[in-house]
């Protein structure tokens, strides 16, 4: 049920909960002992604030929690904010992060993602950026919601910023040996001290091995294996209590195997498959078995150098940090998802080179109020070049789909090309593509203390992105060029009139040419052969129709966007354990462009080409970009703060007009705005010390998304309907006890326990299809995941832990899509089975 109120009235609820938690929750003097609960230090503002004070919906993941359950790298993070979801698609550099059931950005580099990664202060621009595994974490934060005031132009949906730790003038160091089940292997390193009186170093490194959990029941190895290393060098320099300038370069690398898939429901192309000698584990979406007939195979690279100076005068304080970065992939995929070659290759070579600078003045006013102002600029470079090709058993599979071996030879003659062009093995399409993109943002926050218990924070931000985008195609594909209704129309018009089909004939016999259109549009029924097109039903094989490529005389490739976003928001003190904020703020997110084989010119823009001669036949109109999202969020927050715990609770309704869909559709992407998606939620989480040993978390977030309006998605309109993949209700509870010894080691034993209720996966996968023998819905997902941990330190840096991750070994997918070029079938993405493993740390 969708709960509607106005703003009002959205305010007057949330207050109403404040008032109450602050009546049930003060403490009595029974409960203030010596025991208390860790204060935890967040940058969520861009200035240091302790996690109750900073009026901001925010979860943090420590380094305790990081090491002890083995989070390696952000995809294992979202077991423990349940608010964030992170989506491991179709290779290794796709992943979608979502914060609130918004987030986009995966499968096309011309859309950025609609939440914000910044690792140590330095904004990530793709997903495939952020991935990999990071040494020596000191802390990641979550900011849930628009957060562009502060952080620009792709922190609409939220930010996730990561933090590390900073070199040390005290000499130290960590070495960590991993192994565990799928014969992973992970190995950690880091060292930190002073070379001198003002400058300190740390370096560090990682090495991350494991086979794959998917079996390979055809050619070559399993798939979903993890082959990582990186890098990380870091100089802090020191010389005053008034400046410290931090530089860091890193350098890591992704070498893998992925992403594996389960058949959901074996469709009636399975058949034609099975007659050419291929093979599926048909109807089974709890398998970890996929055939292929070669290795994908993912390579990323990652390097960056930044520098970040922090300033001290005396009246303000300046932050300074520069960045350079670059990424490369290289991949290609066996995506026809069997161990015969319908498709060939699937390939990939993407570049990315990106520099930012921002610049951060605060001053103080003493008592009355804090300001900062700032410049953020951002200035990329995007170079994707791709193709897909027919593999060697395509034209066969054409066949027996077409009515047996033999058609499609059979048809060519007919339609006047050489025997053997169609769907000639390595034939397909061949796109290179590229993008400058150049923003800049001014932003500006004002904490005015009204009194000493009432904070106001007025926030602004101007952002202006310029983008110049291109698409060049080489199309060879063409059986997929062919207009067969133009074909059928002109063959009817012969038949009637015995005169060739030309525009002249058109015009001089209108009935008869109005006779062969509608003849030409109209498909044979079966058995059929007579005031019909046969053909038409060879439209479902023209799966790689071409395409113009951009800029051209209609569609010039430019943006140019600017948007003023702002955030109001009051806190108040209620008592020394409580606070509440109510707060209101928008973020903006520019025009994506759509970089991919799958860019075509809009249907308003097709008439234009055709008139200038540029409009290839049988030319498919789609998308080029999507406008650009707007955000606006409305929230009320309670936090409160005790001896033996804390809590946040928030309670939000945020709202994202023109958000940026990007669904598959079988072979091709569709990029379309959706008019207005929303999300009422409510959140809290909080922990509790019990006794002098048990520690407690749980959290609970309640999410109602719905697509308020998307008439143009790969579904039609779906106007009303709930948001897929993003469940209502998501719980992590967690517990951990601890034993002190005299001789100072220690013990601890912790779980988890994540429970997200059931939903559909994507909205391009149909809830249920019947499936005999098989008792599960194939587009719906639930998870309940148990994880666990127990280690032991001793008190001389010697640490041993054992760890296990879904220690039930739950089976649920991650996403689901059509399968490519198997009309009718469907397939998933399974989740990763039970790991465990044990650790061994020295600490020096």
């Amino acid at each position: 049920m969708r709960i509607e109120f106005g703003r009002k009235r959205f305010v007057q609820i949330g207050f109403a909960l404040a008032t109450m938690f602050g009546v049930i929750s003060r403490p009595t003097m029974a409960q203030e002992d010596e025991l208390f609960v860790e204060e935890v230090i967040v940058t969520a503002a861009k200035r240091e604030q302790t996690l109750q004070e900073v009026p901001i919906s925010v979860s943090v993941v420590d380094a305790d929690t990081i090491a002890s359950m083995q989070v390696i790298d952000l995809i294992d993070l979202q077991t423990l904010v349940p608010s964030l979801r992170i989506n491991q698609l179709q290779s290794s550099a796709n992943v979608n992060f979502q914060i609130r059931g918004f987030g986009n950005g995966a499968n096309n580099p011309g859309i950025e993602p609609s939440v914000g990664v910044f690792i140590d202060g330095v904004y990530r621009s793709r997903s495939s950026a952020a991935i990999s595994d990071l040494p020596n974490l000191q802390r990641v934060e979550v900011l849930r919601g628009p957060q562009s005031t502060l952080f620009g132009k792709n922190a609409s949906a939220g930010v996730i910023s990561v933090v590390t730790q900073a070199p040390q003038f005290d000499f130290g160091g960590n070495v960590e040996v991993v192994a565990g089940n799928l014969g992973a292997t992970i190995l950690r390193g880091d060292i930190t001290g002073p070379l001198s009186d003002t400058v300190a170093f740390s370096l560090a490194g990682s090495f991350n091995q494991r086979d794959g959990y998917i079996e390979n029941a055809g050619a070559g190895d399993d798939i979903n294996n993890r082959d990582r290393a990186g890098i990380r060098g870091q100089l802090l320099f020191k010389p005053s209590e008034r400046v410290a300038v931090r530089m860091i370069a890193d350098f890591d690398q992704i070498e893998e195997n992925c992403c594996g898939t389960a058949n959901l429901f074996d469709g009636p192309t399975g058949d034609a498959l099975r007659a050419l000698g291929g093979n599926v584990v048909s109807n089974d979406p709890g398998s970890y078995s996929q055939f292929t007939n070669f290795d994908s195979f993912n390579d990323i690279e990652n390097s960056g150098l930044s520098v970040q100076a922090d300033l001290r005068f005396d009246n303000f304080d300046l932050v300074s940090i520069t960045a350079v970065r670059n990424q490369t992939l290289l991949a290609n995929q066996d995506s026809d998802f069997t161990n015969i070659g319908i498709l060939g290759s699937n390939t990939t070579d993407q570049e990315i080179d990106t520099i930012t600078q921002e610049l951060r003045l605060t001053t103080s006013f003493g008592d009355r109020a804090d300001w900062m102002i700032g410049l953020f600029y951002f200035d990329e470079e995007v170079a994707y070049d791709t193709e897909l090709t027919f593999g060697g058993d395509f034209r066969n599979y054409a066949d027996l789909l077409a009515g047996g071996l033999g058609t499609i030879a059979g048809i060519e003659p007919v339609l006047g090309v050489a025997p053997g062009t169609f769907f000639a093995e390595g034939n397909g399409t061949f796109e290179q593509s590229g993008q400058d993109d150049t923003a800049i943002s001014l932003f500006t926050s004002l904490d005015v203390y009204l009194s000493p218990r009432a904070t106001l924070t007025l926030g602004l931000n101007y952002t202006q992105v310029e983008k110049e985008a291109f698409v060049a195609q080489q199309n060879n594909a063409i059986f997929s060029g062919l207009d067969f209704v133009s074909i059928g129309t002109g063959g009817a018009f012969q038949q009637i009139t015995g005169l060739d089909p030309t525009p002249a004939n058109f015009a001089a016999q209108p009935a008869a040419f109005a006779t062969a259109q509608m003849i030409g549009m109209t498909p044979c029924p079966e058995g059929s052969t007579t005031n019909c097109n046969q053909l038409l039903a060879f439209q479902p094989l023209q799966f790689l129709p071409p395409s113009v490529g951009f800029p051209n005389s209609v569609e010039d490739g430019t943006s140019d966007d600017s948007e003023t976003t702002y955030t109001v928001r009051f806190a108040y003190e209620l008592n020394s354990n409580l606070s509440t904020y109510v707060s209101a703020a928008t973020g903006f997110k520019a025009t994506s462009w759509n970089l991919s084989r799958d860019s075509r010119p809009r249907a308003a823009d097709l008439g234009a080409l055709q008139a200038a001669d540029e409009a290839p036949s049988n030319l498919v109109t789609g998308t080029r970009f999507a406008n650009p999202e707007l955000s606006t969020a409305y929230e009320v927050g309670l936090k409160g703060s005790y001896t033996r715990g804390a809590f946040n609770l928030a309670v939000f309704d945020q709202t994202i007009e023109d958000f940026q869909s990007n669904t598959f559709a079988g072979t091709s992407f569709n990029l379309a705005n959706a008019g207005e998606q929303s999300t009422f939620g409510v959140e809290f989480d909080g922990n509790l010390l019990i006794g002098n040993n048990l520690q407690t978390s749980l959290a609970i977030t309640y999410l109602d998304a719905v697509y308020d309006e998307f008439r143009e998605s790969v579904n039609g309109d779906i106007s009303g309907t709930a948001v897929p993949g993003v469940p209502e209700l998501s719980v992590v509870l967690g517990g951990m006890y601890s034993w002190y010894f005299n001789n100072g080691s220690s013990a601890f034993v912790r779980g988890e326990y994540i429970f997200e209720d059931e939903v559909a996966t994507v909205d391009n996968v149909p809830p249920s299809i019947v499936i005999p023998g098989v008792p599960t819905n194939i587009g719906v997902r639930e998870v309940t995941q148990v994880n666990a941990s127990a280690g032991w330190q001793g008190a001389t840096g010697w640490e041993v832990s054992v760890w296990a991750r879904n220690l039930t070994d739950e089976q649920f997918l991650i996403s689901a899509f059509p399968t490519p070029v198997q009309q009718g079938s469907f397939n998933g993405y399974p989740n990763v089975p039970r790991t465990f493993g044990v650790a061994l740390r020295k600490a020096f």
